[in-house]
């Protein structure tokens, strides 16, 4: 199962050319910087924006192509929009606001009350939009998407106008939601911390092209694309709670075959969780270091390296059993060590510098 998209659209001062394809069900991240087309991909799906030439097909169900002059509109297209603002009617209750999204769906397997459960605002029913905050409107909004039974969700951005501390509140609600609902969902941003967190797929926009499209663990470890050019780049694996040692205040993962140590953690042993790896935070060495502070030290392969000029660094590539990671290092430390495409080496990894990414899950199911 599919989404795949091939538009081209010309505005006055920029054209679009966007081709790709990703699995279903599943969260997508369209990420690029601003003016890079993503919420021309998002209207273009959502039948808000007719391209000048098209063919967008979900899960074999063409849903556009011009060259067969076919076009379904947009409310039958079944697809669930959540915008950067929330679009509440001000005069209605957040209940009567979530029963909009009723009117005109179909049946399906989405409750009214297993939205209001899964998003926690049950306490929120009665009150109108002015008196939400940020997070709370965000939240009303995504839940009367959701109540039109949709087929997919288009998030244009929707954590863009939110402090940190909303955004962080959202992402958990986020995190609960695809798992239970497993809809194919295209989410736009360009916050990386929002694809480390949610995304199982990434399509990478610039100036109007798809630069790349993959797997969120494997992009994210590729020191050729633009997020390997970000300050804060950094490898996203999944992993695996195996056990806890509360004396020491560590806990024992497994992430892409390797057995790493990070800070105590809350979740049970077999909870799945993701981690995340600053290729700043990563040492390199041909040989065993004694007597550190460091807990992880990972064997891997030089699987490619990059230069990047502009910074006087280079990223590695560092293979593992069944995932990857970077490092970022001096030129000089890769002539030192002489890593090259093959090279045996070994990564030192604080604890601390493991980012543990929220694991919770939801008890709720849909069937």
């Amino acid at each position: 199962m599919t989404l795949s998209v091939r538009l081209r659209h010309r505005f006055p001062n920029v054209s679009i050319d966007a081709t790709f394809e990703v699995p279903t069900p599943g969260l997508t991240a369209i990420f690029g910087p601003s003016g890079a087309g993503k919420s021309t991909v998002i209207a273009a799906v959502a039948g808000l924006l007719r391209p000048d030439e098209c063919r967008i097909v979900l899960d074999g169900e063409v849903l556009a192509d011009t060259a067969a002059n076919k076009w379904v509109p947009p409310e039958a297209r079944r697809a669930g929009l959540v915008f950067q603002d929330a679009r509440l009617f001000p005069h209605m209750s957040v209940a009567k606001n979530l029963r909009y999204g009723l009117r005109r769906a179909p049946a399906g397997p989405i409750g009214f009350d297993d939205v209001v459960a899964l998003l926690g605002i049950g306490a929120l029913l009665d009150r109108r939009p002015h008196t939400l905050s940020g997070g709370e409107r965000q939240r009303v909004a995504i839940g009367r998407a959701l109540l039109s039974q949709p087929r997919l969700l288009l998030m244009d951005e929707p954590l863009a106008s939110l402090d940190g501390a909303r955004k962080a509140e959202i992402l958990l609600y986020l995190a609960d939601i695809k798992p239970v609902l497993r809809l194919p969902v295209l989410y736009v941003t360009h916050a990386m911390e929002e694809v480390a967190r949610l995304a199982d797929s990434v399509v990478l926009m610039e100036q109007g092209s798809v630069m790349a499209t993959g797997d969120l663990m494997d992009m994210t470890s590729r020191a050729d694309l633009a997020l390997a050019r970000r300050d804060d780049a950094a490898a996203v694996l999944p992993a695996r709670v195996l056990s806890h040692d509360p004396e020491r205040q560590l806990s024992r993962i497994e992430a892409g075959g390797a057995t790493l140590l990070v800070p105590l953690l809350n979740e049970s042993a077999g909870a799945e969780i993701r981690v995340r790896i600053p290729a700043r935070e990563v040492i390199l060495a041909r040989e065993v270091p004694t007597a550190i502070s460091v807990h992880n030290i990972v064997r891997g392969t030089v699987r490619a390296v990059t230069q990047e000029p502009m910074r006087h660094a280079a990223l590695v590539e560092i293979a593992l059993a069944n995932g990857a990671f970077l490092a970022r290092v001096t030129p000089d430390a890769v002539v030192r060590l002489e890593l090259a495409e093959g090279a045996p080496v070994l990564a030192l990894i604080k604890s601390v510098a493991i980012e543990v990414l929220d694991g919770r899950k939801s008890s709720l199911t849909y069937n």
